[in-house]
């Protein structure tokens, strides 16, 4: 984390205090392809279940998840592989049409290799990305951070980036995303990280579900 961030901001300042250092550049091991892969599958599934479904789905190719490593198929793979088995798997037809089409636009070098990625601007990769059915601007955001390492993406669509930064900054009234996109202008070249810790702060304002009995230990589950 670059910590001339903190600079820009003594709200941002007191919330590195509060979280500690933002886990942004972090590029997790994954290819542009491989992060879009997981993100189809994962959208509008609970963790648990879209992680059960991934397993299925890579058991397909031989392919498992062991620990924090994930070997995915490759595009060609995919395009071969049977789409009554990809359903059988738990994915829906229109996420077997999404996954073939990353797939396809891969091949094509529409999806770039990370090294190909890195020459090439934010506005570039959107423009590119958002072409795969069933990829918008939001899921792109996120692989420019969490893939790509990118520190200066504000997803100014994202609830819990607005929420955050309402709560943070004192607006009483949520803002649009129209009205976010500028608000953040001082946080400059690091805006990645303010989206971080607007989420951290998001997190916090989340109403907690009563617990039965005595509360568990740190790290017991």
């Amino acid at each position: 984390m670059n910590k001339d961030f903190l600079k820009l901001s003594p709200e941002m300042a007191d919330l590195h205090k509060r979280f500690g250092d933002c886990p942004i550049p972090n590029e997790r091991g994954y290819s542009i392809y491989e992060s879009l892969f997981r993100a189809i599958v994962f959208q509008q599934l609970s963790g648990k279940a879209a992680s059960t479904i991934l397993g299925r789905v890579l058991k397909l190719f031989d392919l498992e998840i062991l620990g924090d490593i994930v070997t995915f198929p490759s595009p060609q793979a995919v395009l071969l592989m049977d789409e009554d088995a990809l359903r059988g798997a738990g994915l829906s037809w229109n996420k077997i049409r999404a996954i073939k089409d990353l797939s396809q636009k891969k091949i094509e070098g529409i999806v770039p290799d990370n090294d190909v990625a890195h020459t090439l601007t934010d506005d570039e990769l959107v423009e590119r990305l958002i072409s795969v059915r069933g990829i918008g601007r939001w899921t792109v955001e996120m692989c420019l951070i969490f893939t790509l390492g990118r520190e200066d993406v504000w997803p100014a669509d994202d609830l819990g980036v607005r929420k955050g930064f309402a709560h943070v900054y004192g607006h009483k009234e949520m803002p649009t995303p129209k009205e976010i996109m500028g608000m953040a202008d001082h946080l400059k070249p690091f805006r990645s990280y303010a989206a971080w810790y607007c989420w951290r702060v998001c997190d916090e304002l989340k109403p907690q579900k009563p617990t039965k009995g005595p509360p568990k230990a740190k790290g017991e589950k």
